[in-house]
């Protein structure tokens, strides 16, 4: 299937196939057909713009020519920023100060729409970073969500990457799409797939794997068969119970290594001139991160006797009683 399409039963709905656009300080834009050369050191209408007030509280909005910013700080007319400087300090009808810029992912995530439970910018960048999501990579995804995983993921592999993403629930589609075009346009690049990933995954030799759905340990079998040898599968999981029950699946499925299990914890810190002290409040626990890489099932030999390295799959995993770790 090209990317840029989504599936259901068979037929596929194309994009408009938006391209990226990069944040260079110069780049351009096409217009009616025309090239157009766009300041990015300047506000564009469409673009998303956080606020942040004297008291460090945070406002986003969508700029629109002839639209007006409302707050309890007064009123700013979009048109006063549309073409003037990003990291400007704007006045609002009230006498306000507020300074714009563009929101980072982290800020978008926080404050976009949602619906089912998202994922936080703390674990967003650990799956990216753990996973080793990178440039051209293909990536599986199941567990559309809120679009906030999405849309980290389609950052991360760039324009040459898949993001092929399979979601059971066609509800929550409009709503994802939605968030995913505030940061990306109708990205070409990805797939929704109307389906159940338990099912099995249809791609063959992909990069990556990226489960955010109740009960991974259904899919193992399918991500095996999907993953390139040394490929990774990343998994997002709430409880410890749920954890266990996966790596005890990646165990007994045999076709995985490297198993780990990690948790972030995220503490700000308050520093001024006269203290430096943790923030009051932190973002502790949120889920669990668990990520395997796909190898040949291990075979147990000995140094006088080495096993034969299999020439084919599956192999039935050894009997780790008899396997002497060294």
């Amino acid at each position: 299937m090209r990317p840029g399409l989504m599936q259901r039963n068979g037929r596929n709905w194309q994009g408009n196939g938006a391209a990226f656009r990069p944040l260079k300080p110069t780049t351009l834009r096409k217009d009616g057909g025309a090239t157009l050369e766009v300041d990015r050191n300047r506000f564009q209408d469409g673009d998303m713009v956080l606020f942040q007030d004297r008291k460090e509280r945070r406002y986003l909005t969508t700029l629109a020519e002839g639209q007006v910013f409302h707050s309890h700080l007064g009123r700013l007319n979009h048109d006063g920023l549309i073409g003037h400087s990003v990291g400007g300090w704007y006045r609002t009808d009230r006498g306000h100060t507020l300074l714009a810029v563009r929101p980072t992912l982290g800020d978008f995530v926080r404050q976009m729409p949602r619906g089912p439970q998202i994922i936080y910018p703390k674990d967003l960048g650990n799956i990216v970073a753990f996973a080793d999501i990178f440039p051209g990579a293909t990536v599986i995804e199941s567990g559309l969500g809120s679009g906030a995983l999405t849309t980290a993921l389609l950052r991360a592999v760039g324009e040459q990457g898949h993001v092929i993403t399979y979601e059971i629930e066609e509800s929550v589609v409009p709503r994802a799409l939605a968030n995913i075009n505030k940061v990306m346009p109708s990205p070409p690049n990805l797939t929704i797939t109307l389906g159940d990933i338990y099912q099995g995954i249809e791609e063959r030799q992909v990069d990556r794997v990226v489960l955010d759905v109740p009960e991974p340990w259904q899919a193992v079998a399918g991500a095996a068969e999907a993953l390139v040898m040394g490929g990774i599968l990343v998994s997002f999981l709430p409880t410890i119970l749920q954890v266990h029950q996966l790596v005890g699946q990646l165990h007994e499925d045999g076709r995985f290594q490297m198993i780990e299990t990690v948790e972030t914890l995220l503490r700000p810190w308050h520093v001024t001139e006269r203290s430096v002290r943790p923030a009051h409040r932190m973002v502790a626990h949120s889920g669990f991160l668990t990520t395997a890489v796909r190898c040949l099932p291990r075979v147990v030999g000995t140094a006088s006797n080495p096993a034969p390295l299999p020439s084919g799959e599956p192999l039935t995993p050894p009997d780790r009683g008899n396997d002497k770790e060294s």
